[in-house]
């Protein structure tokens, strides 16, 4: 598909306000006003998502409880109702399924769809989404901002644009207007490292990175130079998928108390690797890698994969230790171990074998 083509693609995001928040809130008015969390039941736990009364505060998703308290003391934290959360989930996709069948869930409260063969208010993606926004909040009392674009990215970035209960339409002749404006961290992939190198090269904004041409980008940073080229020149040929393939999966714990690497060993492992097993088992697709990830006591994330066909505590633990290794000065707060899929080609997993 070419970018002239692009230009005819009528792409929504929906993206739901606080979701799990909003829920509780819906389900208990009383909280409506008070500072909520959903999650971080303990002092070592972290914040699934907060309402925006909470946000006032500085609080945000993955914030740990303890933190979170320090700048809200009167903070509520919910447990959560994760059955409630999906059910709730079902109907909302429900509604997008009225609209097109090309949707593509990416969690349980945010999905993309194409509405470009859609003949509905005239083939108007714009009041399309509007009302979708009037129906979500009709048949289930919780608001959605969506955005809506020729492309996924910029879809994506303008749902949140004019959040709680918004929606923000970047039409194509728009298009390069709105992406010259956005911080370059708005493109996915750009996390804080490559914040950082893009700083030292006097790269803030979006527009920053117009000078600079495919082959000076991929140099610097290979494929995601390719990305980054594509994306401030608003090219996303990415198509909205049906049909999204679980490429892993993976389990974690947070330690009550961070231990040290001396601590690790496979006793750790075999909870672990229990309840990895047990959901691996219901699916039984074929392995073809063994991933671990570490999380230190400054909140430090490390990751490291490797090939493999079925799940070994000796290998994981090795891993884990590897990973240790690289900042042995400090404490392990969490771990989590898991595992990627490979074709249906490859000989089927063997647990624990």
């Amino acid at each position: 598909m070419s970018p002239v083509e692009d230009k005819n693609r009528k792409i929504i995001h929906v993206d739901m306000d606080c979701y799990y928040a909003a829920v509780e809130m819906r389900e208990n008015p009383e909280l409506k006003d008070l500072p909520i969390a959903v999650g971080g039941g303990s002092e070592r736990g972290v914040l699934s998502t907060c309402n925006y009364v909470a946000r006032k505060f500085g609080l945000h998703s993955a914030m740990s409880t303890r933190k979170a308290k320090q700048l809200c003391p009167d903070l509520v934290l919910l447990p959560g109702n994760m059955a409630l959360y999906k059910s709730i989930s079902q109907q909302i996709r429900g509604i997008f399924s009225d609209y097109t069948d090309i949707i593509e869930p990416l969690s349980l409260d945010e999905a993309y769809l194409d509405v470009t063969d859609s003949e509905l208010f005239g083939g108007s993606a714009t009041l399309i989404a509007e009302d979708i926004r009037r129906r979500i909040f009709v048949e289930t009392g919780l608001t959605a901002s969506a955005g809506v674009s020729n492309c996924k990215f910029v879809a994506k970035v303008a749902s949140d644009v004019n959040k709680p209960n918004g929606i923000c339409v970047v039409t194509p002749d728009k298009l390069q207007s709105f992406i010259h404006q956005l911080p370059v961290k708005a493109i996915p992939g750009v996390g804080k490292v490559m914040q950082q190198r893009l700083a030292r090269m006097d790269v803030e904004y979006c527009r920053d990175l117009l000078p600079y041409s495919l082959k000076e980008l991929e140099q610097r940073f290979g494929k995601m130079g390719t990305c980054l080229y594509q994306r401030v020149r608003g090219v996303d040929n990415r198509s909205v998928s049906s049909h999204r393939v679980i490429k892993t999966t993976s389990v974690e714990t947070t330690f009550a108390k961070d231990i040290s690497a001396f601590e690790l060993d496979k006793a750790i492992l075999i909870k672990l690797s229990e309840r990895l097993a047990t959901r691996l088992a219901k699916d039984n697709k074929p392995i073809n890698k063994l991933q671990v990830k570490l999380k230190f006591d400054d909140f430090v994330l490390k990751t490291k994969e490797y090939q493999f066909t079925y799940l070994d505590l000796d290998v994981y633990l090795q891993m884990l230790l590897d990973l240790a290794s690289l900042r042995p000065e400090r404490k392990i707060r969490l771990i989590g171990i898991g595992v990627g899929y490979g074709s249906e080609h490859q000989e089927q997993m063997a647990l624990f074998a």
